[in-house]
């Protein structure tokens, strides 16, 4: 019998130990502050979150600063205390000027609003309640200035003769109409002198005097003239200039009108 031959012996392979799961014991949840980041409990005195290590006591929030403080040159930062009478003296500076520029500017502003409004607004006739004149030729008194009707007119004998509207409640006056001559017709208009030019003195109800100058067309027809004035209790027609005076003949004044916003 032959001889087997000799071979290297294999070494025994190992057999590895299965792991030994050890029971875990549910750690008590502590007593504390919880976590404001995760909410997990804490054990007081801790500093830091045992879960997710977020600070338990984290430093206060400052608060915002006000608007003004994000603007130069309050924005800047500087050491406790100054710059104190710099901030304060521009404040001043600031406040002082608004209200100059309101004093400034609120006549104007409410000047303009006014006009928009008239200018937006309808209008209306207003009758006076009384009228009068300084002087009148015979059979031409002042009354007939204001009867609505155009072939009869108040009679100035001369210029500086003047015609007073009163006017029983204030009112914003945003125009006033006049008819000169003695017709709108234009072949009895010349028949009689006609103002050409004259004054307006409209008064309010606190005693200022508002003056306008009006130049007036030598032509038949109405011819109005703005004016845009709050608080009106009277209206003087002042006759200057007339065309038309050779023979004394009167200065006509056809109608005047007055018309208020509404």
């Amino acid at each position: 019998m032959a001889d087997e031959p000799v071979v290297a012996v294999q070494p025994g392979v190992p057999i590895a130990q299965r792991p030994v799961v050890r029971p875990v014991v549910a750690d008590d949840e502590p007593e504390g502050t919880p976590c404001p980041s995760c909410g997990a409990s804490n054990r007081p005195g801790r500093k830091f979150c045992r879960r997710c290590a977020a600070p338990l006591t984290p430093g206060e929030r400052a608060e915002p600063l006000p608007w003004w403080r994000t603007r130069w040159p309050f924005d800047r930062k500087v050491r406790a205390g100054s710059g104190r009478l710099l901030r304060g003296s521009l404040i001043a500076l600031v406040i002082v000027g608004l209200l100059v520029a309101g004093f400034l500017l609120v006549p104007a502003g409410r000047y303009v609003v006014e006009d928009v409004r008239d200018k937006l607004g309808g209008t209306g006739e207003i009758s006076p309640t009384d009228v009068t004149a300084s002087a009148a030729t015979a059979g031409h008194p002042a009354k007939l200035a204001e009867d609505g009707v155009t072939n009869t007119y108040w009679g100035a004998p001369r210029t500086g003769a003047s015609l007073t509207a009163e006017f029983e409640k204030p009112f914003r006056l945003v125009g006033v109409t006049v008819h000169t001559g003695v017709s709108t017709k234009p072949e009895a208009f010349r028949k009689a002198a006609r103002p050409t030019q004259a004054d307006l003195r409209i008064r309010t109800k606190d005693g200022k005097i508002h003056e306008k100058a009006w130049t007036l067309t030598d032509k038949p027809g109405e011819q109005t003239v703005r004016t845009g004035i709050s608080d009106v209790v009277s209206i003087e027609f002042i006759v200057r200039e007339a065309a038309g005076q050779e023979s004394g003949r009167p200065i006509a004044l056809g109608e005047i009108e007055y018309f208020k916003r509404t």
